[in-house]
């Protein structure tokens, strides 16, 4: 498993920036088969959006505006992002310039969070695609950790492609195969025991 960044003004370990991969005995039907991003994560808990619940609702359907940057992260559909809010909408940007976010919260190196209430022509420039998560998946401070002790999750290291997957369905197997020895096997593990 990957080792969690240092959080900036404390010792204690940060998952911000990590990826949450539901382990086969998480069965809550909410999360089952989900690779999580972590968005924050601090002493008061955590939040993070589901990134393989693609819905059928076409972004050019729900926020017309950002259609074309959705073109440039396909599939240009909204995403189940989580549980929680599901009327609120998080969006995730692919940036040209890593050095500058201009005020934006940086997820991943190349990687931030958008205001989606600026329209994308009047944002700061650098926007290579967009993601649009409704809902978010959230924790009370200790519920995340709690959970990983309990095995609920694998805590893995993110890549840019997780999160523009293009066949995101299949993320689940993928994070988990690319993972070598006894993840990569988990990644076969079928969607319901009883099948195998």
């Amino acid at each position: 498993m990957a080792a969690p960044a240092e959080r900036e003004s404390q010792d204690e370990p940060t998952l911000t920036g990590s990826l949450l991969v539901a382990s086969p005995q998480l069965t809550d039907p909410n999360f089952s088969r989900t690779v999580v991003l972590v968005l924050e994560h601090g002493e008061e808990g955590a939040l993070g959006v589901v990134l393989n619940r693609p819905t059928a609702l076409g972004v050019d359907e729900l926020l017309e505006p950002w259609a074309r940057q959705a073109q440039m992260a396909p599939p240009p559909v909204m995403f189940r992002g989580g549980p929680v809010a599901p009327d609120a909408v998080i969006g995730l940007a692919r940036v040209h310039r890593t050095d500058e976010t201009h005020g934006r919260h940086r997820v991943l190196e190349s990687v931030t969070t958008v205001d989606l209430a600026v329209p994308p022509d009047d944002q700061p420039p650098g926007l290579e695609g967009v993601r649009l998560f409704s809902g978010y998946a959230g924790w009370s401070a200790e519920q995340l950790e709690e959970e990983i002790a309990e095995g609920a999750w694998f805590t893995l290291t993110a890549v840019v492609s997780d999160l523009f997957a293009s066949d995101p369905e299949r993320l689940w197997h993928d994070v988990l195969q690319r993972q070598g020895g006894d993840l990569a096997m988990l990644s076969g593990y079928p969607p319901h025991p009883s099948l195998n």
